[in-house]
């Protein structure tokens, strides 16, 4: 998949505020830290999308942006260590939960898990959220540069033990590193195929038009004879000064 366009729509504070369900939806979502503004920038390929902040919990709002003019990226609070929560019950952010429950054109949600960490509770406990309310969701390892292949295995094999008993089949499992930038084709390719088992199809990139070229006016009309002209020189007009 191409992506021609990326365009910011709106930031909304509840599910209410979400722009109409036309389009089909792409979320991402991850504990806070989990480096999703990185991932969600080299994914549309235009840096500055999603504003990367070194303040975990900086996202607030539901980001929206339209891609391709096709369907959405959604851009969700990460969850766990936001400024300003203050107990238990705030590590998960009402509206997100709101959303990721009753949003009908939602297609999957990218569920954002550090790579360089053993299963940390609170992504076990939003895992368990989304298995059983029913939502699709696909297991993307993020930052696979910082630690060794090896160790990456492990921390994935740790997780997936830990939530194999839910499952008949496991959810996809992606890996990528933003600052690497891997994992952007295999990302985009699960979103493409979903696309098109809707029937929602990827226009390929528009070629630029050929450039315009600047004719002289005085040309004949096309089709009609033209005289040529001799390149010998006449003789010079002494009456001229110059």
């Amino acid at each position: 998949m191409n992506i021609s366009s990326a365009i910011f729509d709106r930031s909304a504070p509840d599910l209410e505020s979400c722009p109409d369900e036309s389009l089909p939806e792409f979320a991402f979502i991850g504990r806070s830290n989990v480096g999703k503004s990185s991932l969600l920038n080299m994914l549309a390929g235009k840096e500055g999308l999603a504003r990367v902040s070194p303040t975990p919990g900086f996202t607030k709002l539901i980001n929206m942006f339209t891609m391709n003019k096709t369907w959405r990226l959604v851009d969700l609070p990460g969850y766990g260590f936001a400024a300003g929560a203050k107990k238990d019950s705030e590590r998960f952010n009402e509206a997100v939960l709101d959303y990721l429950e009753h949003r009908r054109n939602l297609c999957c949600v990218f569920a954002l898990i550090d790579s360089s960490l053993p299963p940390q509770a609170i992504d076990l406990e939003f895992l368990e959220w989304l298995t059983t309310h029913h939502r699709p969701y696909a297991l993307v390892f993020t930052k696979t540069d910082t630690v060794t292949p090896e160790q990456v295995q492990a921390n994935i094999a740790a997780l997936t033990d830990r939530i194999s008993a839910w499952f008949e089949k496991l959810p996809e499992i992606l890996t990528c590193s933003a600052t690497a930038q891997e994992g952007r084709r295999e990302l985009l390719a699960v979103i493409e195929q979903s696309l098109a088992e809707q029937g929602v199809e990827q226009a390929e990139p528009e070629e630029p038009p050929p450039a315009k070229v600047n004719l002289p006016e005085d040309l004949p009309p096309p089709g009609w004879p033209v005289r040529a002209t001799s390149t010998r020189k006449g003789r010079p007009n002494r009456a001229r000064p110059w």
